[in-house]
């Protein structure tokens, strides 16, 4: 097992941040809830936000010494080692979606970088168990981890004005779905139906942090469509 260090860093009067080395390991992940856990429970805490690799609490500064909590939240990154995986194991949710085509115009640019056929990138895609390390960028956005490294493709160097809402794309090492239309640099393999989130929900988001995600091929459509720029 790897002994990361953090790196403790004030952000302002009344924030602090816990990051750890890359890479981003699901090791790593756990240690990041189990320490949020911990961290909730502590007078003059304010917020807790996981991230990718890292922790930002706010806190109150006039009822807490800043430094007293930087090494306080050292020693709980410390003792979280070990954590045991059972208390962050999430569900297991299915995500059917349709490849390629209008859905996931990105598909071939994908298969061209990886020097995989399009199939083969959408075989290995949808073969991969996938956990939710946090959720990020927008209501419901999952950043998940676990994408094989033979599928790591570079974001596009132009981005789109506007993803469709259950786009799946890949952006570098990650892979993970828009929730929602917006703007978005992500190469674009597919789309799935099922909402991520719903605000009359409860919980809103479908995906939580811990949670394993797997894909299922809906269909594959191998015909790139050209696109348009309202």
């Amino acid at each position: 097992m790897s002994h990361p260090v953090p790196r403790i860093y004030f952000l302002g009067d009344e924030a602090l941040v816990c990051e750890a080395p890359p890479p981003a390991t699901l090791e790593v992940q756990r240690r990041v809830w189990a320490v949020a856990a911990s961290v909730r429970g502590w007078d003059a805490v304010r917020e807790v936000v996981p991230g990718m690799n890292n922790l930002t609490i706010t806190f109150d500064a006039l009822s807490a010494s800043a430094d007293a909590l930087a090494a306080e939240l050292e020693t709980a990154w410390h003792e979280a080692e070990g954590a045991a995986v059972a208390a962050f194991e999430g569900r297991e949710v299915e995500i059917p979606v349709s490849y390629g085509g209008a859905a996931g115009p990105d598909l071939g640019a994908v298969a061209q970088h990886t020097g995989l056929a399009p199939a083969d990138v959408v075989a290995r895609h949808a073969a991969g168990v996938y956990t939710v390390f946090f959720l990020g960028f927008q209501p419901g956005f999952a950043y998940l981890g676990g994408l094989e490294a033979a599928l790591h493709t570079p974001r596009r160097r132009a981005p789109r004005l506007a993803v469709p809402a259950g786009s799946v794309g890949i952006g570098g090492e990650q892979t993970g779905i828009y929730p929602a239309q917006a703007p978005g640099g992500w190469q674009l393999i597919g789309r799935t139906a099922l909402p991520l989130f719903d605000p009359a929900r409860n919980p809103p988001t479908l995906l939580m942090p811990g949670d394993r995600v797997r894909f299922v091929v809906e269909n594959i459509n191998e015909v790139i469509p050209e696109e348009t720029h309202a």
